[in-house]
């Protein structure tokens, strides 16, 4: 007897609305696979796509592979880095305020820049002895505990400065208040620090913060002579000084609470063997010295050939420009992979500053013109971050970990003594030559930090030295 068979599902479903027919089929829909073939000329084609299925099978969702981060987006995803950032900025920014902000202060009130001139002279010698001192105290018992009471002795110079100044003291008080703030740490220096300590591992990260520091540096002494203009110009004389000293103050707060990202202080003792006496970082020091000289020189002939033009108001926007060269060419040079040891590329770097340095010498003798100089200074300060960071780079390499904030203090020293130096001799040349003939000053400084370079023999050590 014949088994009854269930009877066969219904997949199609017949309804009538007003005078249609309508045929709904519920069959199930499998999606066809292309051929083997297709598979492979499509993945031939878009190699890097990625195709994602949905949950339901329905349907195909294309996803790009996402785009790997910058190199400073890399930098800053480290943990403490944007804070230690922010502080380290914000107590920078009074370093370019300080020197105009006291000249603007005694000029005014006592009516003699000679006066003014030697009172900032005397912390711009007082900073040069000090600092390696304050940076070693630094390096033997850690930023937090040395940099603190170090800045609040800045602090309340630069508040005696002020008083002495509103309220008529006696001339000799300014030199003393103002040699105070000589107890400045190197911010500078101690921002380097933490990244030779956080990025120890990484030569190409290391190479960018070194990149991003340099820039910093030129951005606040751009930035910082445009701010105390603006307040001594628009409230009060004092009024340069007193937010300088605000913003320091509260940056170095910032900046040493960021405990985590403070490299552990150093083992040396007084016995230890300072920078100063490694014979391979002397050569350094020298042409730092000569790289001083081409800024102080380039400053000073720059204002007198924007006087000489009738433009002398105009000398600060120009000579801005210089710094914002520098500003950009450090920030690109850091996003690029350096290419070869430091010890290679410092001699092209000090071989590009030279020939740069000749544009606006160029500019003044041929042209005669302001407005011909400013493009010849923006290009000329694109050579000089490059050869800071490479140096400073440099610098890093042949200094002790636990000397390290040491190291870079006597980086500034010699910077210093070479503004000095380049004032006094730009100074003679735009009084004694011209101001277009001054501009041989700074090609002169570039061309002697080549020639040291070359002679001492930079590239021949590779190697981090010990004692």
């Amino acid at each position: 007897m014949p088994q009854p068979t269930e009877p066969t599902p219904q997949k199609t479903l017949y309804t009538v609305t007003a005078d249609s027919l309508v045929a709904i089929d519920f069959t199930p829909r499998h999606r066809d696979r292309a051929p083997d073939r297709h598979r492979d000329r499509d993945r031939h084609r878009a190699p890097d796509r990625h195709r994602d299925r949905d949950a339901d099978g329905s349907h195909d969702r294309l996803r790009l592979p996402r785009r790997p981060p910058g190199p400073y987006r890399r930098l800053f995803a480290l943990p403490g880095t944007r804070a230690f950032t922010a502080g380290n900025l914000l107590a920078r920014l009074p370093m370019g305020m300080f020197s105009i902000s006291a000249v603007v202060m005694i000029a005014g009130a006592r009516g003699s820049y000679a006066l003014a001139g030697a009172v900032t002279a005397t912390g711009l010698a007082a900073t040069g002895v000090a600092g390696p001192w304050i940076a070693r105290l630094v390096d033997r018992y850690g930023q937090a505990r040395v940099a603190v009471p170090a800045t609040l002795a800045a602090v309340l110079g630069s508040l005696a400065l002020l008083l002495c100044v509103r309220y008529g003291a006696p001339d000799w008080t300014l030199f003393a208040a103002y040699a105070a703030t000589a107890s400045t740490p190197n911010l500078g220096g101690m921002s380097r620090a933490r990244w030779a300590h956080l990025l120890r591992e990484d030569p190409d990260a290391l190479h960018t913060a070194n990149s991003f520091e340099q820039a910093a540096d030129e951005l606040c002494f751009m930035l910082g002579p445009v701010l105390a203009s603006f307040l001594t110009g628009t409230f009060f004389p004092e009024a340069g000084t007193l937010v300088g000293a605000v913003l320091l103050l509260a940056g170095m707060l910032l900046f040493t609470a960021q405990r985590a990202t403070e490299p552990p202080p150093g083992t040396a003792t007084g016995t230890a063997r300072t920078p100063l006496r490694f014979s391979s970082l002397l050569p350094l020091l020298a042409c730092f010295v000569a790289t001083g000289t081409v800024f102080g020189s380039m400053e000073v002939v720059t204002i007198a050939y924007a006087d000489a033009q009738g433009h002398r108001s105009a000398a600060g926007a120009v000579l801005a420009l210089q710094a914002a060269g520098s500003c950009a060419a450090g920030l690109m040079y850091g996003a690029l992979r350096p290419a070869g040891p430091a010890e290679r590329r410092l001699p092209v770097c000090l071989l590009a500053m030279a020939a740069l340095m000749s544009l606006p010498l160029l500019a003044a003798r041929t042209l005669d013109s302001l407005w011909a100089l400013a493009p010849a200074l923006l290009a000329a300060g694109m050579a000089t971050a490059p050869t800071m960071v490479t140096a400073m780079t440099l610098v890093q390499d042949r200094t002790p970990a636990d000397r390290l904030n040491e190291g870079m203090s006597l980086v500034v020293t010699a910077l210093l003594t070479g503004i000095a130096c380049g004032s006094a001799l730009g100074g003679w040349a735009a009084e004694h030559l011209s101001p277009a003939a001054a501009f041989t000053t700074p090609v002169a400084a570039a061309v002697t930090a080549l020639l040291v370079g070359a002679l001492s023999r930079i590239a021949s050590g590779n190697s981090r030295l010990t004692y």
